[in-house]
């Protein structure tokens, strides 16, 4: 019998995490440790550590080694590039060469390129978007808007024509967000949730605009969601961004547990 997770790979949006020693973790697990425990229950992960700073290729490379042969990775582009409009070709082949080691363990699933509120659509913004494509030519990249100035009748067909996937997210309900349409513009689908923190998310921090708990009613909504990239795409990656405490975990295997209820013809 087929399942609506068999067209799926569910995870999280980063691993390490002290704070989900308890939640998630057992107790008293090492930080050496979380990756292997992760990869016993998701099948697909986020690498958002080089967001922030491209590590040494043997950092990705051990990655590789502590997980199973099914597991995938995706890899966030790093803040320089998206969040700084870096075109520097030594940045680009430098973060190319990381990716080196999943390719050669046949984990490797593409990019995802997120982009901040301010990155709003306009010319510059759309130049910046190609520069990224052909510095990272063939890559499969999937890119993130936060600016609802993006979502035009223009932006499918745009996206496609550069080969870039469309990454759907779910966020809060708060004027220039955007919402969450099931669009899909390459080979696979993506989804990022974020939660729905619509309080504390101008305000406060990354812990605080992402402390959100998604409901077992929230998380049922999705499902003709999925259903419908599902249909549209080769694979759908659906992953939980908001990390406070564990709870990117515990939804994601709530979404596990959904979709698996969910028969496919």
């Amino acid at each position: 019998m087929t399942t609506l997770l068999d067209k799926v790979r569910i995870g999280t949006s980063g691993y390490s995490f002290r704070d989900w020693v308890g939640p998630f973790y057992p107790p008293g697990t090492k930080s050496s440790d979380f990756l292997p425990f992760y990869a016993r229950q998701f099948d697909a992960v986020e690498v958002n550590s080089t967001y922030y700073g491209i590590p040494h290729p043997r950092v990705i490379e051990q990655m590789a080694q502590k997980t199973p042969p099914h597991f995938h990775f995706v890899v966030k582009l790093n803040k320089a590039m998206t969040h700084e409009s870096s075109t520097d070709p030594k940045l680009y082949g430098d973060f190319l060469a990381i990716l080196a080691p999943l390719k050669a363990a046949g984990k490797y699933d593409g990019l995802l390129g997120q982009f901040p509120w301010s990155f709003k659509r306009g010319p510059d913004t759309q130049r910046h978007l190609v520069a990224i494509r052909e510095l990272l030519v063939d890559e499969p990249l999937h890119v993130e808007f936060r600016h609802d100035s993006w979502l035009t009748p223009e932006l499918g067909p745009w996206l496609r024509q550069y080969g870039l996937g469309y990454c759907v997210v779910d966020e809060p309900r708060l004027p220039g967000l955007l919402p969450s349409v099931p669009l899909v513009t390459a080979a696979d689908a993506y989804v990022r949730f974020h939660g729905r923190n619509a309080r504390n998310w101008w305000q406060g921090d990354r812990s605080t605009r992402y402390d959100y708990d998604y409901s077992d009613r929230e998380l049922r909504e999705w499902i003709v969601r999925i259903q419908e990239l599902a249909q549209q795409a080769r694979r759908t990656y659906l992953f939980f961004n908001n990390c406070h405490a564990g709870q990117a975990a515990r939804n994601a295997k709530l979404m596990q547990e959904l979709l698996r209820q969910q028969t496919l013809p």
